[in-house]
């Protein structure tokens, strides 16, 4: 592997970063909703989970030269993988990847569904501390980490089934909350809310008014996106996941979503409109600045 560090050529407008980083390929928390399995995005994945053990030695390489020349922005940790998967805990891969963050003073933004982010507290304090932000964010952003932590439902059987790997939506909360009784900058990515499972303006309302009771700083909605055709693109195993749990639903959503990867401009533009009411009830931002 050659390069690890990914440059995107405009900073992401939610989650803020200008570059990011997947440590791993595939992931075993194995959600059923997740992008990349019919995505662009996961065109070069292996079928199986793997480690890319020479990331350290490569990021030091690129994080270098980056520095040298001032090209200071977030990264992202990670965009197509979950950073903290069960592996980590033997592998310690994402660690020695925030060490050498740290060393070259770039700011990051993690983005989890695990617990073992709470491992890295300790260095994650220590990049929020000293990281240098790009210029543009010196006065918009507090903070030089920022810990989101992503939920679809908080109906932990629903979440079970969905998400069968990942831990339960509320030990991520507790997760969150323990990172916001230190200061960090945190909240909850419902990213993807659910269509007729978990977005209605009842469901909606319960997520974002238990997020703010947790602590969280902001909240990004986001609607469900499904790629693909293959028999194991994320299309194809949502509809099966929805024939064999909710199949009435089956034509509401052939009705949304069409011959599209994602749901109509009218849906989308609803789901804007309460997330900002509601983040405006509850006092919690509806984007990170």
């Amino acid at each position: 592997m050659k390069s690890i560090l990914n440059k995107h050529k405009n900073r992401d407008a939610w989650f803020l970063d200008d570059y990011s980083i997947n440590p791993y390929y595939g992931c075993s928390f194995n959600c059923i909703y997740c992008y990349t399995k019919g995505s662009k995005y996961g065109e070069h994945m292996t079928k199986s989970l793997s480690a890319k053990i020479n990331a350290p030695t490569v990021l030091e390489k690129q994080l270098k030269r980056r520095a040298r020349k001032g090209e200071y922005g977030v990264i992202a940790l990670s965009t197509s993988t979950e950073p903290y998967m069960q592996i980590e805990e033997k592998l310690n891969l994402t660690r020695s990847l925030l060490k050498i963050i740290l060393r070259y003073r770039f700011p990051v933004h993690i983005l989890t569904k695990s617990k073992l982010v709470l491992r890295d507290m300790d260095i994650l304090k220590k990049i929020d501390e000293n990281a240098r932000l790009p210029k543009d964010l010196e006065q918009k952003l507090d903070h030089r980490v920022i810990i989101s932590f992503s939920i679809s439902t908080l109906d932990e059987k629903l979440a079970k089934i969905l998400e069968p790997r990942a831990p339960k939506p509320t030990e991520r909360l507790e997760t969150m909350k323990k990172f916001k009784e230190e200061g960090f900058l945190t909240g909850i990515c419902f990213i993807p809310v659910l269509p007729f499972l978990s977005d209605s303006e009842e469901d909606l309302d319960e997520m974002v008014k238990t997020a703010a009771e947790y602590g969280a700083d902001f909240c990004l909605i986001g609607a469900l996106t499904l790629f693909g055709s293959g028999p194991r693109d994320c299309k194809t195993l949502y509809y099966q996941f929805l024939e064999e749990y909710y199949p009435e639903l089956v034509p509401r959503y052939k009705k949304l979503y069409g011959n599209f990867w994602a749901p109509s401009n009218h849906y989308q533009k609803r789901l804007e409109e309460i997330s900002r009411k509601l983040c405006e009830k509850y006092g919690i931002k509806s984007k990170i600045i």
